[in-house]
């Protein structure tokens, strides 16, 4: 799951740090990302990058991976 991919990398904390951020904002930043993109994934593999901005689309999408974020650090 896309929740275990970042806790296994550490990055746990900043995550849920942006993830609360961008939470009300979440289908704008969707747009911007989408905007971005073919920039962006000249740099970097596209289909992680696309898969996260259709995430970010829905608010409910947000508030779940937050959830599965903090199980899995009080594990």
């Amino acid at each position: 799951s896309f929740a275990k991919k970042i806790f296994d990398r550490g990055m746990t904390v900043p995550a849920i740090f942006f993830l609360e951020m961008v939470r009300y904002a979440s289908f704008i930043g969707s747009q911007m990302l989408v905007f971005f993109g073919p920039v962006i994934t000249t740099f970097i593999q596209s289909e992680p990058y696309y898969r996260l901005a259709e995430l970010l689309e829905d608010r409910k999408n947000v508030e779940l991976l937050i959830t599965e974020l903090e199980k899995l650090e009080k594990q």
